[in-house]
């Protein structure tokens, strides 16, 4: 049950925003584990923060308590989620806090994961630590809810994305339609997701790179993941040449040595699927797979045909539509005006991105 709103002042208010933005800005960079920020008050006075570190270790709550461990006695620990109670690869937070001699603990909503909902507080109050909950817990619960879809649905959050010219159209072949601030917004989706998916007929088409060529940030390039039922996919590819640097998994149903030897040889996981009666993949399984694999968010860039299936199936949590300002009248283009109908009777939310993009636009459907 939360608390009423006045259980909590201004000043607590002041430092949980504060540890809800320190968890913004490792968004997308810590792997499986949430982002989640820390800050430390004595006589009210911060005296330490944390943020769960790059890949998701250590805690947020471990690195907060180690900076200034000799002031932690008596103080009060503002936390955007529940601190986890649960050993995994490293102990629990809930432990740390208590050895640390905290006073207070205050988080803003419970952790989803089962191994820890709505433990820590009876665990730490045990201890006679006062324990709250709530504070800015619509502000919190907005910004975890891919992490919360996973953890409840046991199923990954998926972004798709797509860009088009003015007059609904995109190329069918690796030909920039947007511009390049439009492209560093695709870069950036890119960095905050574990996976992206696409089809061997983009691969063949496009022979695009999907990772992230931002400065800084190219090590956070995700997964990429391929459908191609009959191992298709051009060994000459930009993704299979390089795929032992980018990690490609290839979902397929093939028994073609020859390919399935070469892929192996290049580096790449082979999974074999089922396919259904109509001999295509069931995208709900490929999905299912891709979560019991380990990535939880996933990016999907592809073509027309298998975006409009995922939209109709409604597999999209969100959707980005970029467009470009220029019109194409290529012989070579594919027309995705269909696409643009769809999300607009499957997403309830949708708005305007407000960043800079010159002349393009940024639709987002949520």
């Amino acid at each position: 049950m939360l608390l009423k709103k006045d259980n909590f002042n201004s000043t607590d208010k002041k430092y949980m925003k504060l540890a809800i933005n320190l968890a913004r800005n490792q968004k997308g960079f810590t792997g499986s584990n949430p982002s989640v920020g820390c800050v430390i008050v004595k006589n009210r006075k911060i005296i330490s923060y944390g943020v769960t570190n790059i890949n998701g270790r250590p805690h947020a709550e471990t690195i907060a308590l180690i900076k200034n461990k000799k002031k932690n006695n008596g103080s009060t620990m503002f936390l955007t989620l529940e601190p986890c109670s649960h050993y995994g690869k490293t102990s629990p937070c809930t432990n740390a806090i208590i050895k640390s001699k905290i006073k207070k603990v205050v988080y803003s909503i419970e952790d989803y994961d089962s191994r820890t909902f709505n433990k820590s507080k009876k665990i730490l109050k045990s201890k006679k630590i006062n324990t709250k909950s709530g504070l800015l817990n619509k502000e919190v619960k907005n910004f975890y809810k891919n992490y919360n879809y996973t953890k409840k649905n046991k199923f990954p959050y998926v972004i798709g994305k797509l860009a088009c010219s003015s007059n609904f159209f995109i190329l069918n072949n690796n030909s920039a339609i947007t511009n390049e601030h439009s492209r560093k917004i695709s870069h950036l989706l890119r960095s905050q997701n574990q996976g992206i998916l696409t089809s061997y007929k983009t691969v063949n088409s496009d022979n695009p790179k999907l990772n992230c060529r931002l400065n800084g940030l190219e090590k956070f390039s995700p997964k990429i993941l391929v459908l191609d039922r009959d191992l298709k996919i051009n060994l000459k590819s930009f993704i299979v040449k390089n795929s032992k640097k980018n990690k490609t998994i290839i979902f397929h149903n093939s028994s073609n040595s020859f390919k399935i030897n070469n892929l192996k040889k290049n580096g790449i996981k082979l999974i074999n699927l089922k396919v259904e009666e109509n001999n295509l993949f069931d995208l709900k399984k490929v999905l299912k797979k891709i979560y019991e694999i380990g990535i939880y968010t996933l990016l999907v860039e592809c073509g027309r045909i298998l975006t409009y299936k995922m939209i109709s199936k409604k597999l999209f949590n969100e959707f980005y539509l970029f467009k470009s300002n220029k019109s194409l009248f290529n012989k070579d283009k594919i027309n995705v005006l269909d696409i643009k109908r769809k999300l607009n009777n499957k997403f309830r939310s949708r708005n305007f991105v407000n960043t800079y993009l010159d002349k393009d636009t940024l639709m987002h459907y949520y």
